[in-house]
């Protein structure tokens, strides 16, 4: 569990930090490991090289002794004598710490250490590798040599071949300690230098790569932010098109209902209005008044007459279902002429008072937007005139930022929204009418009367 944790903390962080920390392990390793090899070579041949400049000055010494070398177990005094005078003067004196002089054997036949001369040793390996004919160079700093020195003190250890110049046979090997403060010296600013270069090799190349790294680094973040703001869009106008798709779906099967339930609702009207006064004046002209030859003139005309009263409303219902179907000339008009003309028109054919409010309208208005608003009101007074007595009407407009909002309201006993059943004209008609472009609709019904309001943004009103 904690694995899967750093490895999603891990690839949380930006391409650029992984780098950085991976880049920056890799480089200080691969610092460490060539440093430490070519500090090593250096150290090598810087060794080698004061190494073979001491053995051939000791070579220029020991060369006269070659003869007694080959055919004597141990040196005369006098040839010992003069190595130790030799030996011990000069440059070479100061910084010689022991020499030893060996014979293939082990036999050491000259030593700075009277009490060794003559022994015969085991050899070691450098002894053997240098009687192979190769010189051996070894430079210890930790004192751990079993000659009697400080334990910081430096010193070069060089096994020497010495050879026949004639046949280049080894006969002999030479040994000896050098104490190299100088040599130590040059060697740490060699080792310094090679680190300071391979450190600033290291870093230079590592800091022209973190560089590319990071611009790259940031166009791709760049481009993932982009791209992310682009899904995001697309995402919110994919979900907004769902919408519109699912409300011009359910528009559209509600469009087939309500045109039904309208036309239902014509005929009822019809039906209940004119129809029934038509029929009463049809029943009236079978009367007696009418068919009983005897009847008086008086009863006659005053049948006559309600015939004529019976015809009249029925023109007049019929007359106020048309002026419900027929809108007025709106195309023209402005926002506040189409609001006068409704509240207008309300207040003639039901007698009552509607407050008006307009408050900066827009002054660009489509056709669709202007027969909505227009319906919207109609259907609000008229529910207002039907359900609270017309007590309280009042219209009001006014501009919201980007939206355009229209209130209409009334101070009638309110009613229960939730108990409207779904499939009445009013409410529902509205709803659909606002929704198919792009509105929204919204119901208060409280004790103290009832509102309703619709909000459409002012481009939809000019591109509806």
């Amino acid at each position: 569990m904690r694995a899967n944790q750093l490895i999603k903390n891990w690839n949380a962080r930006s391409l650029a930090s992984q780098f950085l920390l991976i880049g920056g392990l890799v480089a200080i390793s691969a610092m460490v490991l060539v440093g430490a090899f070519v500090s090593r070579l250096i150290e090598e041949a810087v060794t080698r090289n004061s190494a073979a400049t001491t053995a051939l000055y000791v070579d220029s010494v020991i060369a006269p002794l070659l003869p007694d070398m080959q055919r004597t177990q141990v040196l005369d005094g006098t040839v010992a004598r003069a190595l130790d005078e030799t030996l011990g003067q000069g440059a070479l004196g100061d910084r010689l710490l022991s020499f030893r002089l060996w014979r293939a054997d082990g036999t050491i036949l000259y030593s700075s250490d009277v009490a060794q001369v003559g022994k015969r040793l085991e050899l070691s390996d450098e002894l053997r590798t240098a009687f192979s004919g190769s010189m051996v160079a070894l430079f210890d700093q930790s004192g751990e040599q079993p000659n009697k020195r400080p334990a910081d003190m430096p010193v070069l250890e060089i096994y020497n071949p010495v050879l026949q110049p004639w046949s280049g046979e080894v006969v002999a090997v030479s040994e000896f300690h050098e104490v190299s403060y100088d040599f130590q010296h040059s060697l740490n600013q060699a080792r310094f230098h090679t680190w300071l270069a391979v450190a600033a090799f290291t870093l230079a190349f590592f800091v022209v790569l973190s560089a590319i790294v990071l611009r790259g680094s940031r166009t791709i973040e760049s481009q993932r932010h982009a791209l992310k703001e682009r899904i995001a869009e697309l995402s919110t106008l994919l979900a907004q098109n769902e919408g519109l798709r699912a409300r011009l779906q359910r528009a559209s099967q509600r469009t087939t209902a309500l045109n039904e339930s309208h036309l239902r609702r014509i005929g009822a009207d019809l039906h209940d209005g004119p129809a029934q006064l038509l029929a009463f004046a049809s029943l009236r002209l079978d009367s007696g008044a009418f068919t009983n030859p005897k009847s008086a003139r008086v009863a006659r005309e005053r049948v006559i007459g309600e015939i004529k009263e019976s015809l009249d409303e029925a023109m007049r219902e019929i007359r106020t279902i048309c002026s419900g179907l027929v809108l007025p000339q709106i195309e023209t008009a402005t926002l506040p002429e189409i609001l006068k003309r409704v509240v207008h028109a309300h207040q003639q054919r039901t007698g009552t008072t509607v407050e008006l409010s307009i408050a900066a309208p827009p002054v660009d208005t489509s056709l669709s937007a202007k027969i909505c608003i227009y319906r919207f009101v109609q259907e609000a007074l008229n529910n207002a005139y039907r359900h609270a007595g017309g007590v309280g009407q009042r219209v009001s407009q006014w501009v919201t930022g980007d939206y355009v909002t229209i209130e209409v309201g009334d101070n009638g006993p309110g009613f229960d929204p939730d108990r409207v059943k779904p499939t009445g004209l009013g409410l529902e008609g509205l709803r659909e009418r606002i929704e198919s472009l792009g509105g929204t609709f919204e119901v208060e019904a409280a004790a103290s009367g009832t509102v309703v309001r619709m909000t459409i943004s002012s481009e939809e009103t000019k591109a509806a």
